[in-house]
């Protein structure tokens, strides 16, 4: 049950990232791998700062979409150099 726990918080963190930063998602797999590296990118920023969100689905959704939106704003920074 874990696994899918973890693909709907993907899913749901890329597609709230694609949601918020400007531009269009990457469809359903592109959403699902831009949440999962997110996530993982986002415990590794709040570990990195000290800081926690609280366990729970919607704290891992709140941590994988701004680790999400982080992503994209660097994917975004690169693709224009």
């Amino acid at each position: 049950m874990g696994l899918i726990w973890f693909l709907v918080v993907g899913i749901v963190a890329g597609w709230l990232a694609g949601t918020l930063v400007k531009g269009g998602g990457f469809g359903l797999i592109g959403d699902l791998v831009v949440g999962i590296v997110g996530a993982f990118l986002g415990g590794f920023l709040f570990n990195t700062f000290g800081v926690s969100m609280g366990g729970g689905l919607l704290g891992s959704i709140l941590v994988a979409t701004i680790g999400a939106v982080v992503l994209l704003f660097l994917i975004r920074l690169i693709k224009r150099v």
